[in-house]
């Protein structure tokens, strides 16, 4: 495992953690196999293979039904992958300026590579933040976690302070919880408090593509800073920008006990 550099602003100590490793039994799901290595979750891993970028013993595999036997090499973009030993669990403080995504071809910094020197495991980001918001995000190389925690049926939810450069309108918090159509899509909030003439905080449990800035665009309101501070029951609770932890056991109870009670 990759060690933090001293002197460095940033956790202290990276927590071993004593979550129970699914067991591993063969001939297994190519989706699958690919989220337990920690390429994706299960649905986007899904897209890799769909998409021609995964080959099973040399040969690339198209076909969502394809199995997996132990000891069959498994490739992606040409690089072997393999099952990973340790599941990583990591809630890292995002700025503004950084993108959730794992490369990109405008060469913009990725959120992903705030934690590259720190741990050798495929981390991947668990839903997003554009580029020009802040706060939490998750990461993981645990597909089945990822896979609950990000499905919209589990309902987790997402808290956010916004400040903006124009006055808030006094009815803008109770139009957000009735729910505001923008452009043909429908947009409700969980809760919403005003906190100030320009500052409010937001809670959402679906979090549709920038819904927050829709909606305040709507009202013809620039946001300032938006950031968020909480992700089910894992709070920002002083982690500075770029400084990350790794999820505890309780963390992580605490996430699943937040997931609705349907099916995901």
């Amino acid at each position: 495992m990759k060690r933090k550099a001293s002197g460095l602003n940033l956790q202290d100590n990276i927590n071993k953690n004593n979550i129970d490793k699914p067991d591993v039994s063969y001939p297994m799901r190519l989706q699958l196999f690919l989220a337990r290595c920690g390429v994706a979750s299960r649905r986007a891993s899904e897209v890799y293979i769909t998409d021609g970028r995964v080959s099973v013993n040399g040969v690339v595999q198209t076909e969502l039904g394809t199995k997996v036997a132990e000891g069959d090499t498994v490739c992606v973009d040409g690089e072997k992958i393999q099952l990973e030993e340790t599941k990583r669990y990591i809630l890292l403080n995002k700025p503004a300026g950084f993108i959730c995504s794992l490369s990109d071809e405008k060469d913009r910094p990725t959120a992903a590579s705030l934690l590259a020197p720190y741990f050798s495991e495929r981390l991947y980001n668990v839903g997003r933040l554009d580029m020009f918001s802040s706060g939490l995000i998750l990461f993981t190389n645990d597909g089945e976690f990822a896979a609950k925690i990000s499905h919209p049926s589990s309902e987790i939810e997402k808290e956010y302070i916004i400040e903006t450069s124009l006055p808030i309108p006094h009815d803008l918090a109770e139009r957000f919880m009735k729910g505001i159509r923008v452009d043909g899509v429908f947009y409700k909030c969980r809760d919403a408090q005003l906190l100030s003439s320009r500052r409010i905080r937001v809670v959402l449990i679906e979090g549709k593509n920038r819904e927050i800035r829709r909606v305040f665009e709507s009202f013809e309101i620039g946001i300032k800073r938006l950031t968020r501070i909480r992700i089910g029951s894992a709070t920002i609770d002083g982690l500075q920008e770029k400084q990350f932890r790794e999820l505890t056991e309780d963390d992580i109870n605490g996430l699943y006990a937040s997931i609705k009670t349907n099916e995901v």
